[in-house]
């Protein structure tokens, strides 16, 4: 079994990060307090804590610039084009559009990343074949 990892992040807005994170994406909501949230992400414990703005990094990835840091889930090829069909018609702004990367090459996957309500970045991904995943 698959252990769930703890990701604590920060937000400068409670009431915008329950609207993403609760309302558009569907995570269900466990403890809070006036300065932060619990939320399930997909079976993992996500916690938004309410801190200041910081600055994003970029690097280049398969033609891509990728906003570091960041952080998402592997998730299910036919799971990852519903939830991207999802956000698509919700008019989300992607950082980088829904795709596939590595395209022929190992690790191929179909991926994208937008911005939470404070600027953190989420990358959500899927691979055909999972064995892939750790591919070099």
């Amino acid at each position: 079994m698959l252990q769930p990892f703890h990701l604590a992040i920060p937000v400068d807005d409670l009431e915008a990060a329950r609207g993403f994170y609760g309302d558009l994406f569907g995570c269900e909501e466990g403890r809070s307090s006036a300065h932060w949230i619990d939320y399930n992400f997909f079976g993992h414990q996500l916690v938004v804590h309410m801190a200041p703005k910081g600055e994003l990094a970029h690097n280049p990835v398969d033609g891509k610039s990728v906003p570091v840091p960041h952080f998402g889930v592997v998730l299910a090829w036919d799971d990852w084009h519903a939830l991207a069909d999802k956000l698509t018609k919700a008019g989300c702004e992607f950082v980088i559009e829904p795709g596939i990367r590595f395209e022929g090459l190992p690790g191929e996957q179909a991926t994208f990343f937008l911005f939470d309500p404070a600027r953190n970045a989420l990358e959500f991904k899927a691979f055909r074949d999972m064995d892939q995943l750790f591919a070099t």
